[in-house]
């Protein structure tokens, strides 16, 4: 089990930045794909970003959802995955959480394996 420890969050104006952690409960975090998703009371789940492991053929590879490319930045440190996400708009408030799947590739599903608790982002305008 791995268990993933989320910090970050807050509240801003819009134009602002915010940058969420994301640490994990084990020493070979670099094995582990990471997606961040992000949801809105009474809709979907969204795909925010993700970057696969590491080793392998994956290579750490990032993607990112349409909305936030060029805004946001998927990026990891030894055990702690961070979420950079700079030009925020109010569209951009939710909840966000980060994820884990071990030995995978990006994905953009909700099927990773282990869950953060979840923080909250508010953008005003």
């Amino acid at each position: 089990q791995v268990q993933l420890v989320q910090s970050g969050g807050g509240s801003v104006q819009s134009g602002g930045s915010l940058k969420l952690s994301c640490a994990a409960s084990t020493t070979v975090f670099d094995r582990y794909a990471v997606g961040w998703f992000r949801h809105v009371p009474g809709k979907e789940r969204e795909w925010v970003a993700c970057i696969s492991n590491k080793d392998g053929t994956y290579d750490g590879h990032t993607k990112y959802v349409d909305s936030v490319k060029g805004r946001f930045t998927i990026s990891r440190v030894g055990n702690t995955a961070y979420l950079q996400m700079d030009n925020l708009k109010p569209d951009d408030t939710a909840i966000y959480y980060c994820s884990a799947q071990y030995w995978a590739p990006c994905m953009t599903r909700a099927t990773y394996d282990y869950w953060g608790q979840g923080t909250q982002v508010t953008v005003s305008s």
